[in-house]
């Protein structure tokens, strides 16, 4: 389109043309000068960027490379199939690892050397904020959780990496800027430390009572769901779905030639787990080429990513069109890289 076009636009239905431009794309624009800086950060633009459809599913990868150098970040875009690096000196220099990331945002914790800290930002609009401390101020097993309609966020600090069963459950709320203290969860025995967070219940596997405990962050109390794992499962995931949806992801078997990689989807009425896929098993020798290999995965919707160490790439299961497909460099081969799902959007607010 001619520049004569674009200039004759009225305001209002530039800002509507640009909310509907690949976020990436904007934000690679920002240096170009003040006013498309500005625009991006115009009310009547984060209305119009609101209101239209998701950019769709994307994979971030952070890591540091050499002692205190700033940390890296790349964004894997599924639907552009691109790639693009976002800058992430703006955050302080501290020894930061990647929680998560839910509605645009992204959560960190780590250690600014007197203590233990936790840092959300918006990676597209170069914004943060540094949590208050804890009331039991130590390192945790966070999860965060957005809420697009509050224009807030959540954090949800349950169970000390450590082991330490003796804490209680804290919750953080961007509102109110400050930690609430809640029940302690009562679980003598977790399975793992991965937690799956949807349609605002946490889930956590346990032994010890056998099955998942469920937080309820409206309530604030946690409940023991019996349900018992699949037979010789290896190592089990818990992955969120899409609204009440939750997966559990593992290893069946005893020997590699008769191991299988499975994923179930919990009945809540039965309180069972019911298998809906099985891995098909070219897929599972190319993930793992080792019985012992060491396998992550996590998910987002009903999409779900495998990734393994050394393999330098992905493989992504969608869960309603029971496809399976391979993601070309997704997959850092640096051993400190870590990986999530991830919307872009720049009305994500941290304030």
């Amino acid at each position: 389109m001619a520049p004569s076009v674009w200039a004759a636009l009225p305001d209002d239905l530039l800002l509507e043309v640009l909310a509907r431009v690949p976020p990436f794309l904007l934000f690679r624009l920002r240096p170009v000068s003040r006013r498309w800086d500005s625009i991006l950060h115009d009310p009547a633009f984060l209305a119009a960027h609101a209101g239209v459809p998701s950019h769709g599913p994307c994979l971030l990868t952070f890591w540091r490379g050499a002692a205190h150098s700033p940390p890296q970040c790349s964004v894997l875009s599924l639907p552009l199939r691109a790639r693009y690096k976002l800058p992430f000196g703006f955050l302080p220099a501290w020894d930061l690892w990647l929680v998560g990331s839910s509605g645009g945002l992204v959560c960190f914790s780590g250690f600014d050397g007197a203590g233990f800290r936790t840092v959300v930002c918006n990676p597209l609009t170069q914004t943060w904020r540094v949590l208050p401390d804890m009331h039991y101020n130590q390192q945790r097993q966070l999860v965060l959780a957005a809420d697009k309609k509050r224009r807030s966020f959540k954090v949800i600090a349950a169970s000390d990496v450590y082991g330490d069963k003796t804490l209680p459950t804290e919750v953080y709320d961007s509102k109110e800027d400050k930690w609430s203290v809640h029940q302690m969860m009562p679980a003598a025995n977790l399975c793992s430390s991965k937690m799956a967070f949807c349609d605002s219940r946490l889930y956590l596997e346990t032994l010890s009572p056998l099955g998942l405990m469920m937080y309820r962050v409206d309530a604030g109390n946690w409940e023991h769901i019996p349900a018992k794992f699949p037979r010789s499962l290896l190592d089990g995931y818990l992955v969120a779905g899409a609204r009440t949806r939750l997966f559990l992801v593992g290893r069946i078997g005893l020997y590699s030639t008769l191991q299988s990689m499975r994923i179930w989807e919990l009945d809540h009425g039965r309180t069972v787990w019911v298998e809906i896929s099985r891995m098909p098993p070219k897929y599972f020798r190319a993930l793992l080429r080792l019985s012992a290999e060491r396998f992550e995965c996590f998910g987002q919707d009903n999409l779900i990513c495998f990734t393994s160490w050394n393999q330098g790439k992905g493989l992504l299961y969608d869960v309603d069109k029971k496809a399976w497909s391979w993601i070309a460099g997704c997959a850092s081969q640096l051993c400190n890289s870590q990986i999530c799902f991830y919307e872009p959007r720049f009305d994500a607010w941290i304030y």
